[in-house]
């Protein structure tokens, strides 16, 4: 099949490499930019470091790099460890899994830094406050929509030829159908056939009124490809 691939760098070039791995043509086109925001890092001392994108590890300090880190999946926890932190334990994908990995391996009561991109969900923060820990939440970075719709994506909407789209968050999934709309591909970009990382993306686009192909059992890459060859 030829995938939309619409996450932002650098992990939609990593899903494209993988897509043709499989046998599919991707359209690597991301429709958000991460940009990093700058702000240093609060003063610690901290028990542990919770990281829910690895988008989040390049704000980690030198000074943090013996603190226990949580890292939400394989991925994050995979680019902390090459950039030299932990010791590092992975979580199942998650950010309700993640907050109850947490709280099996720390004390309540214990201080905890949560780098963070600007658009959170509220897990694993709200779960983590309520078993007792202190966090300290820092905003790493920010994802900003890209301003027109990718030509490559436009033309193939246009010519009929893209047949699936892979959607990766809420956010990127909801500026995937803002501009399709906005370039007037928005019927030919329903009646793709969409696959979601978890229920939360796939909500999004049933928001939209776009019926999903498929939903990962889990959030992870792995399981979303699997998708493919049903």
């Amino acid at each position: 099949m030829r995938v939309w691939v619409a996450r932002p760098e650098p992990g939609a070039s990593r899903t494209g490499a993988a897509l043709a791995g499989l046998g599919h043509a991707p359209v690597v086109a991301p429709v958000l930019a991460v940009r990093a925001v700058g702000t240093p890092l609060p003063a610690g001392p901290f028990d542990g470091i919770i990281l829910t994108s690895a988008n989040a590890v390049a704000a980690l300090e030198t000074r943090l790099r013996d603190v226990p880190v949580f890292a939400v999946g394989a991925r994050t926890a995979e680019r902390a460890r090459e950039a030299g932190f932990g010791p590092v334990t992975e979580g199942p994908g998650d950010g309700a899994g993640l907050a109850a990995l947490v709280a099996r391996h720390l004390p309540a009561g214990g201080r905890l830094l949560h780098v963070a991109g600007e658009d959170r969900k509220p897990e694993p923060a709200a779960a983590l406050a309520q078993a007792g820990f202190r966090l300290a939440i820092h905003i790493a970075y920010q994802a900003q929509a890209v301003a027109d719709l990718p030509t490559p994506v436009g033309d193939a909407l246009m010519a009929g030829t893209l047949e699936a789209a892979l959607h990766y968050s809420s956010r990127s999934a909801e500026t995937a159908v803002s501009l399709c709309e906005a370039a007037g591909h928005g019927g030919a970009f329903r009646a793709l056939n969409h696959y979601c990382l978890s229920a939360d993306v796939a909500r999004t686009l049933e928001q939209a009124g776009i019926r999903v192909h498929f939903v990962a059992a889990q959030p992870r890459e792995t399981a979303l490809l699997d998708g493919l060859a049903r």
